[in-house]
């Protein structure tokens, strides 16, 4: 059997698709190593998601074409690394944070909450170090959701650290709140209050920082654009009339400030009757799609209205935490991929690579 020069595998490489990019490997820059020396070929490949999930089936995929086109004994390893990207133009990313992803709603009651929960589990699963920063100051709900109760510790009197929960970092209002205290401020109280929340943290060496935000369209999502850097944004919706037509209100206010919108999902699309197994759309069907095609963004994914996802999160233990193998579990690992490889394909921020120059009168 003929030995196959670095070029030929290439070539081979060029068959086998990022599967969320949307580009073979090549093209998307990810094979970073190609080795030919005595029958053998050694090929490693990095992505710039995190992909748990998927580089072992992603390494079989590789090792099977190359296999196929003449090389005797193959070796394929697939890795990832999280790089830190662009964020607002005035703005730059902060430290210990590579990326934060804020998820939105036009309205209340869709869901979003939870979904940002789930999202930064399963970002987590996929292998990234993620944070949750509750950005709801007046309704603030992620302490319930992930199970945290008490106070955050600080050292110097300054700085907060934040909550440990299901393997995440986490910060909100409802930790230095009695649970039943209403948060009678005015907007500058609360803009500032979110400002603190997000600087006075020590995170520590985070891929993402997924930001919890309240509804609508307010003060809190011009602070989020104006003053904290932000590399992309998901919006969450229903299939129902009056929920996407204030989605697409959070969507033009994210293209208004210059905040990519990495997608859409679609919360509740399909109810699946417990008892018998029937499905009915009751909220209406097609909308995020649609909704993602006029916009001209990507459809992350749709989740069924199910009782499950509600309990849990009521009760401190998300879904993709309590049920990690289960299939509400792998579509929310699903949309994270997706989000993730979205805003890896953006361009990259290279300011943290560069010295900082200072000038001295001496």
């Amino acid at each position: 059997m003929a030995q196959l020069t670095k070029g030929q595998v290439e070539t081979v490489l060029k068959q086998v698709q990022d599967p969320y990019l949307g580009k073979d490997l090549v093209a998307s820059n990810a094979v970073k190593k190609v080795e030919t020396e005595a029958g053998s070929v050694s090929i490693s490949v990095k992505l710039g998601y995190p992909a748990n999930g998927i580089v072992d089936d992603l390494a079989a995929q590789i090792e099977a074409k190359v296999s196929e086109a003449g090389a005797e004994n193959v070796q394929a390893s697939v890795s990832w690394q999280v790089e830190a990207h662009t964020v607002q133009k005035s703005l730059k990313p902060l430290d210990n944070i590579k990326n934060i992803i804020a998820v939105a709603s036009g309205k209340g009651g869709v869901g979003k909450s939870t979904t940002a929960a789930n999202l930064a589990l399963a970002l987590s699963m996929e292998g990234a170090m993620v944070g949750v920063l509750d950005a709801d100051i007046y309704g603030p709900s992620q302490p319930r959701m992930l199970g945290v109760s008490g106070q955050p510790k600080s050292s110097d009197g300054k700085s907060l650290e934040p909550m440990e929960a299901h393997g995440l970092q986490a910060m909100s209002i409802g930790f230095l709140i009695d649970e039943e205290t209403p948060m009678i401020w005015r907007g500058p109280m609360v803009t500032q209050a979110l400002e603190q929340l997000l600087n006075d943290t020590c995170w520590r060496g985070l891929d993402y920082l997924v930001v919890d935000l309240p509804p609508g369209t307010g003060d809190v999502q011009l602070t989020l654009a104006q003053k904290i850097p932000v590399s992309g944004a998901i919006i969450v919706t229903t299939p129902q009339d009056i929920a996407l037509l204030d989605a697409r209100k959070g969507l033009k206010m994210f293209e208004k400030v210059e905040v990519p919108v990495l997608g859409i999902v679609e919360n509740m699309s399909i109810h699946i009757c417990s008892k018998c197994g029937h499905e009915e759309p009751i909220f209406g069907e097609g909308g995020g799609q649609q909704m993602a095609d006029e916009s001209g963004v990507d459809m992350l994914g749709a989740l069924p209205l199910d009782i499950r996802i509600r309990e849990q999160a009521d009760g401190g233990n998300p879904s993709v935490a309590m049920m990690p193998n289960s299939r509400i579990a792998e579509i929310y690992r699903e949309i994270a991929r997706k989000a993730a490889a979205k805003l890896a394909a953006q361009s990259k921020d290279y300011s943290a690579r560069f010295p900082k120059i200072v000038i001295q009168n001496t």
